[in-house]
This record gives C-alpha cells, structure tokens and sequence, in this order.
C-alpha cells in the first residue's frame, strides 16, 4: 500500500520546473517589452554618416535559458547605403542570433568540453535546450574566435601597442614557472598540403599545437620536493609559427607578473625553437631542459646501439642526474659505430646532449629547489587539448581547432567570466 502512494517525485520536480521555465519565460517578454517602452528615443547613425530612417518594427523569436521569447523590435534603414540596423538587437547583445548571451555562453562551455553530438545530449539534460549540434559548434567557435581576439588586445597592450595593460601581482620570492611544450592534432587533409609529417612514407596526419603553462611555486612538500601552487596554471595556445607563439606566451607571462618576478625558470623540451623564444623573450629566465625528455633521449641512445628492449646504463643515467653532460656525451661516445645509419642517429642524439649541456646541470637546479620537469604542461597538452580536440574520427580546420583551443584555455585558466565581462563592457 505504502509503495503505491509514494510520489513520483522526480516527476513532480520535471513538471515544476517546466511550469517555473515557462512562466519566466513570459515574465522576461513582458519585461522586454517595458524595457522598450521606458527606453529613450535617440536619433539613429549609420556608419556612412547618415542619419537612418524608422522602417517600422519587425517580429523575431529567440531562445533564452528560460525558453522561446517574442520579441518586436524596430528596424532602422539609411537612405543613402540601404544598411539596417535593429538598436535593441545591439544594445540586447542578440545581433544576427536567435540566441541569448545565455544561451550563447551555455552552448559555448559545452561544445568546449565535449563532442558536439554529446553538448547538444548534456544541453537537453540539464537545460531543457533543444539545440543542433551544429549550432553549438557555430556558436562555440565563434565565442572561441571573440576570445581570441579579447586576448590579442591584450598583447597589444602589453607590447605597448593599445593602451594600459592589466598586470597580476607576484608575491616577493615567488618562483615564477613559463613552460611550453607541442602536440599534434588530427586535421583535414587540405590542412596538410605541402607540409612533411613522422609516418613513413613523408606525410602528416597532425598539425602541431603549441601550448604553453604560467604557473607558481609555493614552497616544498613534506619530503622537499618544489610545490606548485594549484590554482596558479594559467594555459595559452593555437596551431601557429613558434615566432607567433613566442609573443604569446611572453604576453601571458607579462600579465601574470613576469616583470616583477625575481626568479624566472623556464621550462622545456629543449627542441631548437624553444631556445629561440626563450632567447627572445626570457633572456634572463633560468631555462631548464625537462629531465624526463633527456631521459627518453638516453634511453634512445641505449636502443640504437643494443636493441628495443635496452635500457641506459646506470652509470649513465647518474651522470644525467648530475648534470655532468660533459661526462656524459665521452662515455656514450665512445660506443659509437665507426660508420654505418646506426652512427648518424646516435651522434643527432648526442648532439642533442651538447647543445642543451647548460640547461641540464640537474643537480644545482635540485639544490635551488627548482622543478626540473614540464609535467604541467604535458598534463596541459593531455587535458587542454588531448581530451577534446584528439578523439577517435575527429578531423578539424585549423580554424576551428584554434577557436576551440582559445575557448578551452581561456575556460580552464579560469578567465572565462572576465572574458564574458568584457564582452558586456
């Protein structure tokens, strides 16, 4: 008797909450059409200089996070050029959409976080939205592409192109991280055109995505291992030329208090074009080689010279950890073949030894309490860019992915409702 009187109560909640939506729903019409009413009235420019002319108004509907809302609206029109414009579209922020910046902001945070298909599956569940998947993915790149724009300003301000620049403040001592690392993104094949790639006959199937970490020390752990500060990661990136991702990762770090830093450490793969931003744009930054990537270097050197399977002899790999490369290189050089392809892969791989000698002294930078591994940015480039720009079947215009890849960034450095801000501004 008892089972059969109880409530439904997920049902009830169901029905309430549709009920609440519609009534808000016609509150906010009504609402819209006060705002209307109680506007005042100002002569109405066009962009040629002309002043444009009332053509009556015009009836339009859109979603908001409460549902469908009428909407009549005047339309403008010059004379003289013919454009039109709707002033109440603008001033509401709903131009050439039928989305509110709700709406708008929802669709973007989903099709950021997943595939398009799912979005439009989570938007249904938790917001009664019934919107196409090929909506959310116009609407999430084209609030990707506002975003991107937003932070180009912003490293105009900081190379003193447009106006002041906003500066985060660093706290005196704190050790200041910049780390930057690649990973490949599967892309159309028109995106490939010319351009050489690791399968084996030439060609690529990726095009690499830069991505780049600010981020903070606080001190050490229990057993005196550096600490991040977890909340400090900030992330940049985009498909673009190392030149063009160097100001973009020294225009983060300006913002994030690069300046007032007094310790500067950064952190890489030790590939050539990263010597080359940090000569650029980090000069006076300690630039460390990440010991893991010496340690697969080391490891190759092993392989190459007895099979897949080796691995680096102790003695080498306590001489890495010392940073005593000189040592290093004279030990593993003294197995190289006299001749032969197995020669010209170890001495490239030596090579990469002397060149990047000075950012591996592993032992003093131990001693200052330094990081000496990128595993941020790589956790960075699994999750910012891995989880959802490089999932089966996925082929992406460069366009798009930097869309996305801004959105997503921005969102998981935590800037996304200053971005949203700005935009009212």
């Amino acid at each position: 008797m008892a089972s059969r009187l109880a409530p439904d109560f997920e049902a009830w909640e169901t029905l309430m909450l549709q009920a609440s939506r519609q009534g808000g729903a016609g509150v906010l019409g009504s609402l819209l059409t006060h705002w209307q009413r109680q506007s005042s009235s100002s002569a109405v420019g066009c962009q040629c200089g002309q002043r444009m002319s009332s053509r009556g108004r015009r009836p339009k509907r859109f979603w908001t996070t409460l549902g469908s809302v009428p909407f009549s609206r005047s339309f403008y029109q010059c004379a003289a050029c013919r454009q039109g414009r709707f002033p109440d579209d603008e001033r509401l922020d709903i131009v050439h959409t039928s989305y509110s910046p709700g709406v708008r902001r929802l669709m973007a945070r989903a099709g950021s976080q997943t595939q398009f298909e799912q979005a439009a599956q989570d938007l249904r569940c938790y917001a009664s939205l019934e919107i196409e998947p090929r909506e959310i993915e116009r609407v999430a790149e084209e609030v990707g592409r506002q975003v991107e724009d937003w932070l180009s300003q912003e490293q105009k301000q900081v190379r003193g192109v447009s106006g002041p620049s906003a500066v985060l403040q660093v706290a005196s001592g704190t050790k200041f991280y910049v780390s930057f690392d690649g990973t490949g993104v599967p892309v159309r094949k028109s995106e490939l055109v010319g351009r050489r790639g690791k399968q084996p006959d030439g060609s690529a199937r990726t095009r690499e995505v830069k991505l780049g970490c600010v981020f903070t020390q606080v001190g050490l752990d229990k057993e005196g291992y550096p600490q991040r500060d977890p909340d400090s990661t900030t992330y940049v990136g985009a498909i673009e030329s190392s030149t063009l991702f160097g100001w973009r990762m020294y225009a983060e770090a300006v913002r994030r208090g690069l300046d007032q830093a007094k310790t500067v450490i950064v952190l890489t793969d030790g590939q050539r074009y990263n010597h080359t931003i940090v000569q650029t744009h980090f000069c006076d930054a300690v630039h460390i080689v990440d010991l893991f990537h010496a340690y697969e270097h080391l490891s190759a050197i092993a392989q190459l010279l007895w099979g897949p399977e080796a691995k680096a002899p102790r003695l080498w790999r306590d001489l890495l950890e010392a940073g005593d490369i000189h040592r290093l290189v004279s030990q593993t050089g003294k197995e190289l073949p006299a001749s032969g392809k197995s020669k010209k892969a170890l001495t490239k791989q030596l090579r990469y030894f002397e060149k990047n000698a000075a950012q591996m002294r592993y032992a003093q930078f131990r001693e200052q309490k330094f990081f000496v591994g990128s595993g941020v940015v790589e956790a960075g480039c699994r999750t910012v860019i891995g989880e959802r720009l490089k999932q089966s079947g996925m082929r992406w215009s460069v366009r798009g992915a930097n869309a996305i890849i801004a959105l997503r960034c921005c969102i998981m450095s935590g800037r996304f409702e200053d971005f949203w801000a700005s935009r009212s501004r």
